[in-house]
């Protein structure tokens, strides 16, 4: 029998997020699935999974505190990538509108490289301080690394169970490189609730389960997909090049300022069938800001750069 409401379960989920933006790549671009990771659809995930754990029901399990912690490159250099400083600002309005609290640090050149010396040891102690106060019934780590053991020894010490959410797989990257990501077996043996969540997401995506397909949409998977607004279809079709291409998003020369695409404003072909210097048609849309974007938009592969 589940438990009722006054046994209403707390889960705190603190990211790796190096790991996670690793696992979300892989995702996007060597899966099938050909999607990222959608935190509000992981959340929702993870509230499933923890009272199907402890035997309750989902609306009694509540995320109550969710952190995110990367190095970061600073705001110049970034800026000097094309649309990087842009492209970490969406990414942050999008943990921001889940309720997900961000922490920095810089990432610093250090022996010919570049590392985010800390960044690990500040999720620790947070972990720690915010299971500590906040008196977390489970707290979810979404990591594979094994220099988190010595905290979920402390997390059990004061009597609250570790989840922990990894990823096993293997693939080829565009260089050709055999690339391999495995989970620390120390971290497994510590933690309460190992979940295999490649495993757990290739089943259910065969069987269609929901909550797993959810975690790839930014879309309520109950509702169809909006349609593109009526002015946006019938605008006038424009030409340009494509002049950045990042983590499922690019941007159009188009002066006075360049317009941002997303791949599911993509009519024709997929995401990954573009490059930079490809020459687009698309129409002109507002994004739910106000802000002009593209739409519609259409790779061209036989074109005379004369006539444009």
């Amino acid at each position: 029998m589940k438990k009722t409401r006054k046994d209403l379960l707390r889960v705190g989920v603190f990211y790796d997020g190096n790991y996670f933006l690793h696992v979300s790549n892989y995702y996007n671009y060597f899966h099938s699935r050909k999607k990222r990771l959608n935190i509000g659809g992981l959340h929702e995930f993870i509230r499933n999974i923890v009272a199907q754990e402890e035997d309750v029901d989902p609306q009694f399990c509540q995320v109550i505190e969710a952190h995110f912690f990367r190095g970061r490159i600073s705001a110049q250099e970034a800026n000097q990538r094309g649309n990087q400083l842009y492209n970490d600002r969406v990414f942050d309005d999008i943990l921001m509108s889940e309720g997900v609290v961000t922490h920095y640090l810089p990432i610093r050149p250090r022996g010919g490289r570049r590392e985010d010396k800390g960044i690990d040891v500040w999720l620790a102690l947070e972990a720690f301080e915010q299971t500590f106060y906040k008196r977390f019934n489970v707290l979810v780590l979404i990591t594979s690394d094994g220099d988190y053991v010595p905290l979920i020894r402390k997390i059990n010490s004061l009597g609250t169970k570790v989840m922990v959410l990894s990823w096993d797989f293997d693939y080829t990257d565009d260089q050709g490189r055999e690339v391999t990501t495995r989970t620390s077996q120390e971290l497994i043996r510590e933690v309460t609730y190992p979940i295999a969540m490649h495993e757990l997401i290739n089943d259910g995506l065969k069987k269609k389960d929901r909550l797993v397909e959810n975690l790839f949409s930014l879309q309520d998977f109950s509702q169809p997909r909006v349609a593109t607004q009526p002015d946006d279809a019938v605008g006038e079709v424009k030409h340009a090049r494509i002049i950045s291409l990042n983590n499922g998003y690019g941007f159009i020369q188009y002066p006075p300022n360049n317009l941002f695409f997303h791949y599911m404003d993509i009519t024709d072909g997929d995401f990954d069938d573009f490059v930079e210097g490809d020459m687009v048609e698309f129409t002109i849309g507002q994004n739910d800001k106000g802000q002009e974007v593209a739409k519609n938009v259409r790779k061209l592969v036989d074109y005379d750069v004369n006539s444009w």
